[in-house]
């Protein structure tokens, strides 16, 4: 069973940058991506992101973070910029590997926490 490495995560002031990373051990993904969950609410989508480079986001974020894929590594890259205090949250990586035809598999990272200070 494959499984997602997280890296990135950490402390960083309000408008500052940070970059998160995940790889998916290799393996072909149909796709990748980027949930975070904040203390007492759900996890939401932040970014994702296809093998063929098709980007989603969630509008809290647009113009501010960046998602990026390495298909060759399966890995993926979130690059957060001019981050808030409403940022802060757990994050974590989501791949979606096909299994057969019109089946498929999620899996998903532990998280890393991201904490944006005022």
């Amino acid at each position: 069973q494959v499984q997602l490495v997280e890296s990135g995560g950490g402390l960083v002031q309000a408008g500052g940058s940070l970059k998160l990373s995940c790889a998916a051990s290799g393996t072909f993904v149909n796709a990748m991506g980027w949930y975070r969950q904040a203390p007492g609410k759900q996890r939401e989508l932040v970014a994702t992101i296809t093998n063929g480079g098709r980007r989603n986001y969630a509008d809290s974020v647009k113009g501010r973070f960046t998602i990026a894929i390495d298909n060759a590594k399966s890995t993926v890259y979130l690059q957060m910029t001019s981050l808030k205090p409403e940022d802060t949250a757990v994050y974590y990586c989501n791949a979606n590997l096909p299994v057969t035809t019109g089946r498929y598999l999620e899996v998903w990272g532990q998280g890393t926490l991201v904490t944006v200070s005022s």
